[in-house]
């Protein structure tokens, strides 16, 4: 029997956190999903681009770090947070100490074209989004790389990176 962890996926909105944890969810049968975003939604009531609009920024990233505080208790788990979480040091130091936290990189422009006619994602409601977008990947980029592990998610299929994020976990 393998021993469970938590595995964590981080990245910038848009990388495949949310498909690549579907898609190990139904791989690794004995794990179950949560993505902090819609656990968030659930229990507002309202999407997050309403939750932005009705409060702000900083009401919405206390109640991310609630529910990552939260769900991270306890093992077998595939957490997918939202793109803006791991700029939080106690965020970062929590996920990082309660799993195994990957890194979903992906190019801007691949980022880009994924968001593109997506509204729902409220940092992008703007003129330029993509250099909206360049300019969150500049200033998250450190922090994502203090996850345990980076995968390009552009160099990969999804069965690669599934296999790769099983592979060490099981290490």
């Amino acid at each position: 029997m393998r021993h469970l962890c938590n595995i964590i996926l981080v990245g910038m909105p848009a990388s495949g956190k949310s498909t690549i944890g579907a898609l190990l969810a139904e791989k690794l049968n004995d794990y179950i999903l949560i993505d902090t975003d819609c656990v968030i939604e659930k229990t507002q009531g309202m999407t997050i681009s309403k939750i932005f609009e009705k409060f702000s920024e900083d009401y919405f990233r206390k109640l991310e770090h609630d529910t990552i505080k939260m769900v991270c208790a306890g093992v077998g788990k595939i957490i997918s947070v939202g793109g803006g979480a791991f700029e939080n040091p106690d965020n970062r130091a929590t996920l990082l100490n309660f799993g195994k936290v990957f890194y979903l990189k992906s190019d801007l422009d691949v980022l880009y074209y994924r968001i593109s006619k997506d509204s729902t994602r409220p940092l992008l409601q703007n003129e330029n989004p993509k250099d909206v977008l360049k300019n969150l990947l500049i200033k998250r980029e450190n922090n994502y790389k203090k996850a345990h592990y980076t995968i390009d998610t552009t160099k990969y299929n999804e069965d690669e990176i599934i296999r790769m994020i099983v592979n060490a976990t099981n290490s």
